[in-house]
């Protein structure tokens, strides 16, 4: 039988004197829900796997299925997600639609994350 073992203070513990400070300065809901959403979304291989790609190139729609593997409807699906949490953006040259990352924020948490997985 595995032990548990609970994450508690011990019972003589008095806490640090800056939790009325950090209380204070705590994240926002509504930022807080903004960045599980982003998180959420990194969650996703499919989506990681375009994030990954976009890193690289900005591509078409239809470029992205050959690299992908995968139906335009599901990459244009997952596009769409991602554009709606602003982590894609696109841009239209005539009726061909080009995806990049939506901004160097994007790019820099990606490429973080990954030098942490590869690192470990």
């Amino acid at each position: 039988m595995e032990k548990v073992l609970q994450e508690r203070c011990d019972e003589s513990c008095e806490g640090t004197s800056n939790v009325v400070t950090l209380k204070q300065n705590l994240i926002n809901e509504h930022t807080a829900a903004g960045l599980a959403e982003v998180f959420k979304a990194l969650g996703d291989p499919t989506r990681v796997k375009i994030i990954y790609t976009l890193v690289q190139n900005e591509l078409c729609v239809h470029d992205l299925t050959l690299v992908l593997e995968m139906s335009q409807s599901a990459v244009s699906h997952q596009l769409r997600y991602l554009r709606n949490l602003r982590i894609v953006k696109r841009r239209k040259v005539g009726k061909t639609v080009f995806y990049s990352l939506d901004d160097e924020h994007i790019e820099q948490i990606f490429v973080q994350m990954l030098q942490h997985i590869k690192h470990g």
